[in-house]
């Protein structure tokens, strides 16, 4: 029997692409998400009880992937003090707490383990109209430095990956034609990732044998646009 890898916002996108990848290698993919789907438990990422049940369900958990998040692009002028904190209390508090619970049963189950967090380019660079979409990917840019050092002891190790746009059905629906051409005008690659891109990422962190030595990163899957300086043409 592999070992398990359990996901949040694992019914699309991102999310849907790591536990297909996982399972591809071998992987015991249990997967959650807040919206219904075949295969998939209905999870509050916010609700530490409910967390803390499905958590408790999983046998020899050995990887763990917090991609259940939400966005909202307004500019701070208008940023309303609730969409504000409830995109913090899921990005931020449900990243902490699926972490949280996952550590505590690989340290019980003592074969360690690693931990990956979806952050964002939108964590390390500041990008417009995302005041509370960018302060929460850096919250978890750092919570993945904290969860490395916390819990190295345990042989646990924590990462994050932060992609820019990817082609999912969300970034289809929210981008528009001038929003693509502004972001491609920044990203060198010249054009956005491919879910299996961010999946390869999240499989080689969560892969002892080929990354047992990284803890405490944060990695780009982004074309190149985190370390861009001045490109031609670039608006």
């Amino acid at each position: 029997m592999g070992k398990l890898l359990a996901i949040t916002g694992g019914a699309s996108g991102i999310g849907l692409g790591i536990a297909e990848a996982a399972r591809a290698e071998g992987w015991r993919v249990a997967a959650a998400d807040r919206a219904p789907a075949e295969g998939v438990t209905t999870l509050d990422v916010t609700d530490a009880g409910a967390v803390a049940e499905w958590i408790a369900g999983q046998t020899d958990l050995r990887g763990v992937v917090c991609s259940a998040g939400i966005s909202a692009s307004t500019p701070i002028l208008d940023t309303e003090p609730e969409v504000f904190r409830r995109i913090l209390d899921v990005n931020v508090t449900g990243s902490f707490l699926v972490a949280q619970a996952a550590a505590k049963a690989m340290v019980a189950g003592g074969k360690g383990g690693s931990i990956v967090l979806v952050a964002s380019v939108s964590g390390l660079r500041g990008i417009q109209d995302r005041v509370a979409y960018g302060a929460s990917k850096a919250a978890v840019v750092n919570m993945a430095q904290v969860l490395a050092i916390d819990l190295a002891k345990y042989g646990i190790r924590a990462n994050a990956i932060c992609p820019a746009p990817i082609e999912t059905p969300l970034v289809t629906k929210l981008h528009d034609a001038e929003t693509r051409a502004q972001w491609l005008s920044r990203i060198p690659a010249a054009r956005y990732g491919q879910v299996e891109e961010v999946a390869q990422a999240a499989l080689f962190l969560l892969d002892d044998a080929r990354s047992g030595y990284i803890t405490g990163h944060a990695l780009p899957v982004d074309g190149g646009y985190a370390g861009a300086g001045v490109m031609a043409g670039a608006g």
